[in-house]
């Protein structure tokens, strides 16, 4: 893969290399290195350890590869790092202070996997300081989706084979994202304000996105944005405008790797004061308001899209365009 690199931690004591390259399907996460990885500069190099084996007969690698072919695992959409570099006899040898979560978050943020998925549980601990079930999480950083396996490490033997590859299997389905249709709002009122509402994650993570939601099997995009528009405003009267913007954004949310579809539509009203139907809160959004361009040029809040600003200046200076304009994450 283009753009393959070997990174190692600021304060690494370890020879093994982080394989990382922009857009993988998936970051797998060890704890730290053992002796035997550190002498052989590669990750999970310990034969006893059935990590490489567990990729093969999962699928997620076409073949089992070695440790000193690591640099392949990238070929095949997959990156290596560890929650800790140093190196120990064994993982209860860590410190807290050996966890680096700001170089995690900071290597999401730049090469934006899909997913991160940490093998053990002991890794994601060690970096959120929480116990995790196996599985999906309900966290994320940013965008990426966690997951956590179960460790490969010969110490824990007690879990047989066929139980660790059941996890790896459903690592593997977990990744191809469920596409959802979905159909948004720009609303607008005469002073050519806003409205939009506030996403807050599990982990108290923030956004303010256009309302409107998932196609729903049988509705029409017009259907859905109506019923959208009336459970998150309370909105009724109003005339659907053109299609004046898309995007196609892959993101977890509630432990689920979702491809949304949207297409966002140009809805006039005069003036609205926002009244929910349902419980909002249960869908993740905590506030409904009116942003004027000028706040949201200001705006300090995570904005989707990003560039929400910069496409409404466009809009109410040119009108809306001839062709939806693809507007980004």
């Amino acid at each position: 893969m283009s753009g393959a690199r070997a990174r190692r931690g600021r304060d690494s004591a370890s020879a093994v290399p982080d394989v990382l390259a922009p857009g993988l399907r998936v970051v797998l996460c060890g704890i730290n290195p053992g002796f035997v990885s550190d002498a052989a500069a590669a990750h999970f190099a310990n034969p006893r350890n059935d990590f490489w084996r567990l990729l093969a007969d999962s699928g997620l690698t076409p073949r089992q590869l070695r440790p000193d072919e690591q640099f392949e695992a990238l070929e095949f959409g997959i990156g290596l790092t560890n929650a800790a570099a140093r190196t120990t006899r064994g993982s209860g040898d860590l410190r807290r202070g050996d966890f680096d979560r700001e170089r995690l978050e900071r290597l999401a943020e730049e090469l934006a996997p899909r997913a991160i998925a940490f093998v053990g549980k002991e890794a994601y601990r060690g970096l959120f300081g929480e116990r995790p079930e196996l599985g999906p999480q309900q966290r994320t950083i940013g965008d990426v989706g966690l997951f956590v396996l179960p460790s490969t490490s010969p110490a824990n033997a007690a879990v047989p084979y066929a139980e660790r590859l059941r996890w790896f299997e459903a690592l593997r389905d977990w990744l191809e994202p469920v596409v959802r249709p979905a159909v948004r709002a720009l609303v607008l009122d005469a002073e050519d304000r806003v409205l939009l509402v506030k996403f807050v994650d599990v982990v108290g993570q923030v956004w303010w996105a256009t309302p409107g939601g998932g196609v729903a099997e049988g509705e029409s995009p017009e259907e859905t944005l109506r019923r959208e528009l009336r459970e998150e405003l309370g909105l009724t009267e109003f005339g659907l405008g053109p299609e004046i913007w898309w995007r196609d954004h892959t993101f977890t949310w509630m432990g689920r790797i979702l491809t949304a579809r949207e297409r966002v539509h140009l809805v006039r009203v005069e003036a609205h004061e926002p009244v929910p139907e349902i419980d909002l809160e249960a869908e993740g959004v905590y506030e409904v308001r009116w942003w004027t361009l000028a706040e949201l040029e200001r705006a300090e809040e995570t904005l989707v899209p990003a560039r929400l600003a910069a496409f409404l200046r466009r809009l109410l200076r040119d009108g809306p365009p001839a062709e939806p304009i693809d507007v980004g994450v």
